[in-house]
């Protein structure tokens, strides 16, 4: 059963949500976020990135960087510009990317049933991570990034959507990146009533994104408002991209003997322009031009779904025998690369000299998410990347 409320969120007058709302913090450079941030001054970036508004160089964690998000994020509730909503509420969050539409339940998930396994996770966090989130909610008093949720679709609960939806919207624009965000006030009684009932009937939530961003709210939950931000979607709305690796150095090895070596894992044939088809393929950017490989059926097989991700068959068969890449997470010789940039940004990286060979991945797909999630398992880090991303700024949650 999963719990969660509604609230009174602070958010942008409508007229100015798309100048306010921003990207997610952890998708963008300091150097984005600054060239973001510099011709607009209601900017949400100068909250969730404050060294923005800081002189270069200023160290983003330090007190002086939470003090300053503190003084832009209360600079926007003094002006009005953010305005916090008479009474609790859940509120509908609809994005439109090209022809992918996905509509949202923004509500506060339960903090203790996070710790409880009711509120599934695929990923480990990292300490230092989960610290600055949690400063940052602590500089705030609120939780201004929603953590990216879905649960197993039902059809009542996508009609109802349907039916809430049809109507205007009270916030309605289209980002740069072509993105259209939609969003509707759900306040009614019977509304309210509804959206509870239908959520507590499922067993299970799980994380899409924002591992820290959950995390650091569980972790400084107070008995009082055990809740933290969340979106959260029917699982077959989501589109789920791939993550890609590359590795800045080939370990010593020429091509020739990394292709002979890939060679004892699967098939490896030239061609596939870094588009893998099915699982177990991925797209080889290596001496010039592209591979698929294929790994070996008896490699690709076994009964914990964790072993059989693609990203672990990478890992296990080649990032860490035949590139020395022990420890995904914490390596300097490995990056990756969100599948919204395609395989032309890794042949760049590589003709450009700044990996050595990258590897182009199939998605990770929904039902293997759940069912690692569903055993308590963990995927390899930087195993998924779902777009589009959720704006920062359309809903804050007080504390």
């Amino acid at each position: 059963m999963a719990t969660v409320k509604p609230f009174a969120a602070v958010r942008p007058r409508p007229e100015l949500a798309a100048q306010v709302s921003a990207p997610p913090y952890d998708v963008l450079s300091e150097a984005e976020a600054r060239a973001l941030a510099a011709p607009n001054p209601l900017s949400f970036l100068r909250v969730s990135r404050p060294e923005v508004g800081l002189p270069p160089g200023t160290d983003p964690h330090s007190p002086a960087a939470y003090a300053e998000a503190r003084r832009a994020y209360q600079a926007l509730l003094e002006r009005g510009v953010l305005r916090r909503d008479p009474r609790p509420a859940f509120y509908l969050y609809r994005q439109v990317m090209g022809a992918h539409s996905q509509t949202g339940i923004v509500g506060a998930a339960s903090c203790r049933e996070y710790r409880t396994g009711v509120v599934r996770r695929h990923e480990l966090t990292r300490p230092d991570k989960e610290d600055d989130r949690a400063r940052h909610i602590e500089a705030l008093n609120a939780q201004t990034g929603p953590a990216f949720l879905f649960y197993r679709a039902e059809p009542e609960l996508a009609a109802w959507l349907r039916t809430r939806t049809a109507t205007p919207p009270e916030v309605d624009f289209t980002a740069p990146d072509g993105v259209r965000h939609s969003t509707w006030t759900v306040a009614d009684a019977e509304g309210i009533a509804f959206l509870e009932s239908r959520l507590a009937a499922q067993p299970r939530l799980y994380i899409a994104d924002g591992h820290h961003r959950t995390a650091a709210a569980a972790r400084g939950a107070r008995a009082e408002a055990d809740g933290f931000l969340s979106v959260i979607f029917a699982h077959d709305t989501l589109q789920i991209l791939p993550y890609h690796r590359v590795v800045r150095d080939l370990n010593r090895l020429s091509a020739e003997t990394l292709l002979a070596r890939l060679r004892a894992v699967g098939e490896v044939r030239p061609g596939g322009a870094g588009r893998p088809t099915a699982r177990h393929e991925v797209g080889v950017f290596l001496a010039g031009q592209w591979w698929t490989l294929r790994f070996r059926p008896e490699l690709a097989s076994g009964e914990n779904p964790a072993e059989t991700l693609d990203v672990a068959l990478l890992q296990r068969h080649v990032l860490e025998p035949l590139l020395g890449i022990t420890d995904p997470r914490r390596s300097e010789r490995i990056d990756f690369v969100g599948g919204i940039r395609g395989p032309e940004e890794l042949e760049r990286r590589v003709r450009s000299g700044v990996a050595a060979v990258a590897f182009a991945l199939y998605p990770t797909g929904l039902d293997e998410l759940m069912a690692v999630a569903d055993r308590g398992e963990i995927m390899p880090p930087k195993s998924t990347w779902f777009e589009p991303k959720l704006r920062d700024a359309l809903f804050c949650l007080p504390i």
